[in-house]
């Protein structure tokens, strides 16, 4: 799988039982993201579309099939192996935001990168331009708690970007913000995402965000179609 690619999902099948009977959400799934690349992932409530993204991320296997991350196939490697390649290669931006409530913004950025063996005070720098970058210069220090909810969402996505991601994978990123700071959030993820030439699949229900990015796919009936 060429090094090229900084994801490829080789039809992948994925089945829940509910029920007493066998829901099959992801029915041979295929996809590739090139670097640079912004997909949004589109379809209805209860499609598959957090399956699909809980897949990229290796934080679960499909029952069949293949995820390729940076070239590298992830469905033998051990669970500290994934662990590492999630480090390295992924950043996650969640509908709600997950900040640690008890760090300034500054400081949950500050951490992936410690956890990556970055220094203090090197992840401090990357965290404070991040921060700079999203318009949050005046927010190094205040704690979730007292910041607004798209501000909150711009220190989320600071530090899915800590580490130099090559792939950003975002989950309804604006779901929890009204029209007018969604609107600011995504351009804020856009423009981060292209300045840094990530690959970026972000699902979505808002039609007019997905039209933005480079293309669309649609998970329908557990099977991906562009467009």
């Amino acid at each position: 799988m060429s090094s090229d690619t900084a994801l490829v999902l080789e039809n992948v099948r994925r089945t829940f039982e509910q029920g007493g009977k066998q829901l099959e959400v992801l029915r041979g799934a295929n996809l590739t993201v090139v670097p640079g690349e912004i997909v949004a992932l589109v379809g209805p409530s209860g499609s598959g579309k957090s399956t699909l993204l809980h897949l990229a991320g290796l934080l679960e296997k499909p029952d069949t099939g293949d995820v390729f991350l940076a070239g590298e196939r992830c469905g033998d490697l051990a669970e500290h192996q994934q662990t590492a390649l999630r480090l390295k290669h992924l950043g996650f931006v969640y509908q709600y935001h997950h900040l640690l409530p008890e760090f300034s913004a500054v400081e949950n950025v500050v951490v992936p990168q410690m956890i990556a063996g970055v220094p203090r005070d090197q992840a401090a720098v990357r965290a404070k331009a991040l921060l700079d970058s999203l318009g949050l210069s005046d927010r190094y220090d205040h704690r979730p708690g007292i910041l607004s909810g798209g501000e909150q969402q711009r220190v989320a996505i600071a530090r899915a970007l800590a580490n130099t991601p090559a792939l950003l994978l975002a989950d309804e990123p604006t779901g929890n913000l009204d029209p007018h700071t969604a609107e600011g959030v995504f351009d804020a993820l856009l423009k981060l995402s292209r300045d840094h030439g990530l690959a970026a699949l972000v699902a979505t229900h808002n039609p007019d965000l997905a039209k933005r990015m480079d293309r669309i796919v649609r998970l329908d009936e557990g099977v991906l179609i562009e467009g």
